[in-house]
Order: C-alpha cells, then structure tokens, then sequence
C-alpha cells in the first residue's frame, strides 16, 4: 500500500471550492428519477445523460474533484466511443466506484439492514483499479425509530465499513466510508445527534481494529438534522453548529476531509447547511459536498430526456455545482439562487 498517494488522492477529493459528484445511482434508483421526468430507462438514455455531466466543463473543471461512478456506468463509453472514465479525466476530475451491492434484512433485528458485498470485493477492486478507478464508496444505512437502531445493527455495518475499508486500501483504492444516519423519522435534532455520536464512534474503532489508515480514507456522513416528519425543524445554524460538534468529537483529525451526503434535503438546504459550517472558523479536516439528488434534481428535470435541452441541462448542473462550491469556502447567498432563477 502506497499511504503518500492515497492521501493525495483522499486531499484532492476534497479540495477547497470542490466536491464529489454522485452518479451512481442504482438501475432501480435512476429509473425512479427518470419516470419522474417521464424518460425510458434504458442503458442509452442513462448513458447519454451521465454523458451529458460528464462533458459539463464549467462545473467538471471547476467544481467537481470526483465522480462516484455505477458499475454499469465505469465499462460505458459515451456516443463518439470515449471511455465515460476517460471524459471524467479530461476534465481533472477522480473517477469512483461504488461497490457495495445494497442491503439485506439484518437477522434477529426487525427492521433494521445490514450493506452487503464483501465477498469477491478484493477481485472486483482490481478491476475497478485497472480502468481508472481510485476512490470507492460504501453506504452502511442506519434507521432511526422506537427501540432502534441496534447496537447491533451500528456494529455489524461498521464492520463491514472497517473490512471494506481495508480492502480499498489494499488494491491502492481511497475508500470512502459512508455510515447513513436516515433523516427519515420523527425525531428531532437532538436524537440524531446522539445516534450519529454512536455510529461514528463506532465506526472509528472498527477502522482501527482492522488497521485501516486514516490518511488514506474520506468520511461521509450525514448531517446532525432534523427527521423529515419532526414538527420541529431545526434552523440551518442549529445544523450546522450540532454538526461540526459532532464531528470535531467522533473524527480524528488525521481524517484528509468530509464530504457530506444530502439524504433527502433539499437543494437549497444541503448548501445553506454546508455554507454555514464553513462559517464557523478553521476545521481540522476539509469539508465538502458529495451529492447525489441536491446536484442532479435540477439537471434532470432541465434535459428531460431531450438531445436539444443537453445545453439547458448542463447550464443546471454548473449553477448547482458553483452554489456547493461557494458554500465549501462560506461564500454562498440565498440571493445568488434568486439571479439563476
């Protein structure tokens, strides 16, 4: 393992003023988002509007550190034969993948999940290695509701995490740790807070156990936010205060960076929130984005399936991708939204 590259790696994908893209939506996922704007889900239309991301120079080049890729996604080449991978590269931009291969029933635990995938992970890795990829993710998902989560379900996916990690590590690929508190619930700021606490410092100890090294890896996690059905919202200092307490207590500094996952919020919100961490001084790690929904709501909805909106679609994509860039630096306004519009 060559710890001085992947840390390159892992500081690059969180470089000031840029973030992580994630496009590697599931083939049921993808499908959902595009009945939404009423497009057939086929291997064409899914390549031609990842095609149409990737070939967004403006936000690609100055925005953008990294694109999580599917599998389905890394072995396409785009309309004129280029590798997508390729186009990822042009642009200055780390290609990933995303390789765990979704959740299972967690047994003995009702309604609570366990991320799978393991098996065979070192073979794939290689794979993955060879055409370009030098990041991974792992998305651990962790429920809140009455009597859970576990400490067995944070346990088992924080294993899980750890052995993934390691596995990263070892085929010369940055992993990116993604243990998911669902904003889902009911629950309120507070508890978040408190269930977070728990999976992160969890998680931390099994990476350790399993001689994971910290240099080479990126945290993603969510925010200490609110439940979606919470009759309290909590206000976006309030987010972002409990937010870099949490994570100032649970992440060693030796951790390159942060990149936040979105999780249902919308566009605006995951910026704001992410705008007002960065007002709160110096940080031991870099912190940034690494969204999903929040950057791909508006570029979908504009393109639509249609070859004459890619210009549109694109123009959506970099006003996304530069408002989350400003927001990494603390320089964002709600004002700037209003002038796009």
């Amino acid at each position: 393992m060559n710890l001085t590259e992947l840390n390159r790696i892992a500081t690059a994908l969180v470089a000031p003023g840029k973030g992580i893209l994630a496009a590697d939506e599931s083939s049921g996922t993808i499908k959902k988002r595009f009945d939404a704007i009423g497009v057939e889900s086929t291997e064409e239309n899914r390549r031609d509007y990842r095609e149409m991301l990737f070939r967004s120079n403006e936000a690609m080049s100055r925005y953008i550190s990294g694109v999580i890729l599917y599998d389905e996604t890394i072995w396409q080449n785009a309309k004129d034969g280029t590798p997508l991978v390729k186009l990822i590269e042009s642009s200055g931009a780390i290609p990933g993948i995303k390789v765990d291969e979704g959740t299972q029933a967690l047994p003995m635990c009702p309604g609570e999940l366990v991320t799978v995938g393991l098996d065979k992970l070192a073979e794939r890795l290689k794979k993955y290695h060879e055409r370009g990829a030098r990041f991974a993710k792992w998305r651990a998902v962790i429920d809140i509701g009455s009597g859970i989560p576990s400490m067995t379900a944070i346990r088992v996916n924080a294993h899980a995490l750890a052995r993934y990690a390691a596995l990263c590590q070892a085929a010369q690929i940055v992993p990116i740790v993604e243990p998911e508190v669902l904003m889902d619930g009911d629950h309120d700021i507070d508890r978040c807070y408190e269930v977070t606490s728990r999976v992160l410092n969890k998680t931390f100890q099994e990476l350790r156990v399993q001689r994971v090294a910290l240099e080479g890896m990126v945290l993603k996690p969510n925010m200490a936010i609110s439940g979606k059905k919470c009759a309290k919202q909590a206000c976006v200092e309030e987010v972002a205060e409990k937010t870099i307490r949490l994570l100032k207590a649970c992440v060693p500094a030796a951790v390159p960076g942060i990149a936040f996952l979105s999780g249902g919020q919308s566009d605006e919100e995951a910026t704001a929130h992410l705008n007002a961490m960065h007002k709160l001084g110096p940080l031991p790690w870099g912190l940034t984005f690494s969204y999903g929904r929040a950057l791909q709501a508006a570029p979908q909805k504009a393109w639509s399936g249609k070859a004459e909106n890619v210009a549109a679609g694109q123009s959506a994509f970099s006003h996304r991708a530069r408002m989350n860039g400003l927001a990494c630096k603390g320089e964002w306004q709600s004002s700037l939204e209003q002038k796009a519009a």
